[in-house]
């Protein structure tokens, strides 16, 4: 892989890490500034409605920079972002450097998968993306119990300090590795762009993503709960748990990358029937801890395998149109999936058959986004069989 790779997944995982590792922090949070853990739990929807509100208006607002110097400005608003969280003297304060950074995060996926396709063969593009993706996955493994871990012991704001410090890495090594491009004065009609967004086959495909990710979210964001309460578990058990699902997630990122190359429509339906099927069945082994611990690794390998085939799918339909910013709206609607995942949990767990049901009803969500992608693809003209029976995409 292209050494430009390597610094764009250096990005990623510290955007990564700033996601998640607030996950880890909530009791220290909240203990300085005097509120509930739920409260301090707000940062993490503060920062995913950050994302998607900023994907999309940053991606348009810079349509006529080169994507380097987007990509440069975009680790800017990161480092000083993570820096203000840092600095932040009021709950307040931390939200909006929160909602900050999170503005870099969709941007910089979007506009860093057009990227990481421009770099290599077109045979290998969706390997570029899950590339890239990787940041974000071990971010999870290593970053996030790291960060956890000096958070706990130097206290949360050394964390922001350290992501800081990647960030001002990530900055100096895109700086020097990836090429410069030419301005894109083309890209900057906005009105033209938010037309090719508005195509049925792109709002389908962003719906799918949506769909697919409020299953994933709905179980993992309540994964504590299902380890202590449903399989018996200890706490101490939930972190080294975890790891075995951040795993599974970087086999799930590079697997669905390959696949993806190979034949990308029944990668992406696959990977959507892999995921509701792990779902479905981790319904029926959470009697087992054995069983419970694998399932969790598989659900972190369908859930990631799903990425790169969603992004790259969004990224074909958009038709050379508006590119980058059908990418960042691909990473919102990954971002409102967890949302919504989250919101749906609840729910579940609150008002309806409760925590041991969690995983089926999430199972229905991936299903009803591999219907929406089977829709998309009945009514778009564009998809046929070549002569083996594997899909074909051509533009129109």
């Amino acid at each position: 892989m292209p050494l430009a790779l390597y610094a764009l997944t250096a990005g990623a995982f510290g955007i990564g890490v700033t996601e998640f590792v607030i996950m880890g922090l909530l009791l220290e949070v909240g203990a300085e500034f005097g509120v509930s853990v739920q409260a301090a739990g707000w940062l993490i929807s503060g920062y995913a409605l950050g994302v998607v509100v900023g994907a999309p208006l940053l991606t348009a607002m810079t349509g006529r920079w080169s994507r380097k110097r987007v990509l440069l400005g975009l680790m800017v608003i990161f480092t000083l972002g993570n820096a203000a969280c840092a600095l932040a003297p009021s709950y307040g304060l931390l939200m909006a450097a929160r909602v900050l950074t999170a503005f870099a995060h969709g941007t910089f996926f979007g506009v860093g998968s057009v990227v990481a396709t421009s770099l290599v063969a077109p045979n290998k593009r969706a390997s570029a993306i899950a590339f890239m993706f990787t940041g974000l996955t071990v971010a999870n493994i290593l970053g996030v119990p790291s960060g956890t871990w000096l958070g706990q012991v130097f206290g949360w704001r050394a964390t922001f300090w350290a992501v800081a410090g990647v960030g001002v890495v990530a900055l100096i090594v895109i700086g020097l590795f990836v090429p410069r491009d030419e301005a894109r004065p083309e890209a900057g009609d906005w009105r033209a762009d938010l037309t090719a967004m508005a195509r049925r086959p792109v709002l389908l495909g962003l719906l799918t993503t949506v769909l697919g990710y409020v299953g994933v979210f709905a179980v993992f964001t309540y994964i504590a709960p299902l380890l202590t309460q449903i399989v018996g578990f200890a706490e101490a058990a939930v972190s080294p748990i975890l790891l075995v699902f951040g795993v599974g997630l970087v086999v799930g990122n590079l697997l669905g990358g390959k696949l993806a190359d190979r034949n990308l429509v029944p990668t992406v339906l696959g990977s959507l029937i892999a995921l509701a099927v792990v779902l479905g069945l981790m319904t029926f082994v959470l009697h087992s801890q054995v069983l419970a611990v694998i399932f969790v690794g598989l659900l972190g390998t369908s859930a990631f395998a799903t990425v790169s085939p969603l992004q790259m799918w969004v990224l074909q339909k958009a038709q050379g149109v508006g590119q980058s910013l059908a990418s960042s709206f691909n990473i919102a609607a990954f971002n409102l999936g967890n949302a919504f995942g989250a919101w749906l949990g609840g729910v579940v767990i609150a008002h309806g058959p409760g925590l041991g049901a969690l995983t089926w009803v999430a199972a229905l969500m991936p299903l009803c986004a591999f219907g929406v992608a089977l829709v998309a693809i009945r009514l778009e003209p564009a998809y046929r069989h070549d002569t083996k029976g594997k899909f074909l995409y051509e533009p129109h």
